[in-house]
């Protein structure tokens, strides 16, 4: 419903609504774009998210968007240190013939949230309330936020998660025509440069090499795999 508490009250709003009714009328749909507000930290979301509480926006919807390291509740993969990612595949692929309960549960927390909107009770939330909340429904915190994200608004989420293509892509992130917001922008040059660089060692470098050696002596795709041996070579 239109808010009173600010200067876009019920005036603009009728505007709004009738310029709607005028596409519709044309047969031309209308186009919302969402907020995407990019942060560089997970903990400056939090703030963020708290400080949006405290504003008469408090019950727009709104998702996060975060890794499994802050996101997920199973109990095997959470308490794995380095790949939660994989573990996480695995047992959504059904692999070892065992598959996450959690992941099954996500609509849950999605019509959890909607019940909220259709009864005025939504408001502004963190990561650690929507964990708290999955834990509780017995259902993933991860893609449910993933889910949330088409019906919301304001999406929150890290720098890379708008910078780094790959990300997008998993995501599903697209940012046409939407309105983006980067907190503490002069941090994005480094983020950026993070984002399209990769880190080997001398080791693994020496290791490609001696499989491209494999390759060209055995006339496997020659003309692909030389010039990747000469760059492991310049390299080395």
């Amino acid at each position: 419903g239109p808010c009173t508490e600010c200067s876009c009250s019920s005036g603009k709003e009728t505007d709004k609504n009738t310029s709607n009714t005028k596409k519709k009328e044309n047969g031309v749909q209308s186009f919302i774009p969402k907020i995407f507000f990019g942060t560089r930290t997970h903990k400056q979301i939090s703030q963020i998210t708290r400080e949006l509480k405290r504003t008469a926006y408090s019950s727009v919807p709104m998702t996060i968007l975060s890794s499994r390291d802050y996101t997920c509740i199973h109990p095997v993969v959470s308490s794995s240190v380095s790949n939660r990612n994989e573990m996480c595949v695995e047992l959504l692929e059904g692999k070892h013939g065992k598959s996450c309960l959690y992941y099954h549960g996500v609509h849950k927390l999605s019509e959890h949230h909607a019940l909220q909107s259709a009864h005025r009770m939504y408001h502004a939330w963190d990561i650690e309330d929507l964990v708290s909340l999955g834990k509780k429904l017995h259902a993933c915190a991860y893609f449910a936020a993933r889910e949330l994200m088409v019906g919301a608004d304001v999406v929150f989420c890290p720098y890379n998660y708008l910078l780094d293509p790959q990300i997008r892509e998993s995501m599903e992130i697209n940012l046409k025509g939407q309105v983006v917001i980067l907190d503490e922008a002069h941090n994005i040059e480094d983020c950026a440069r993070e984002s399209v660089s990769y880190g080997v060692t001398e080791s693994q470098l020496r290791a490609a090499r001696e499989e491209l050696d494999f390759m060209v002596n055995n006339n496997i795709r020659q003309k692909d795999h030389e010039p990747l041996r000469a760059v492991c070579c310049s390299l080395t």
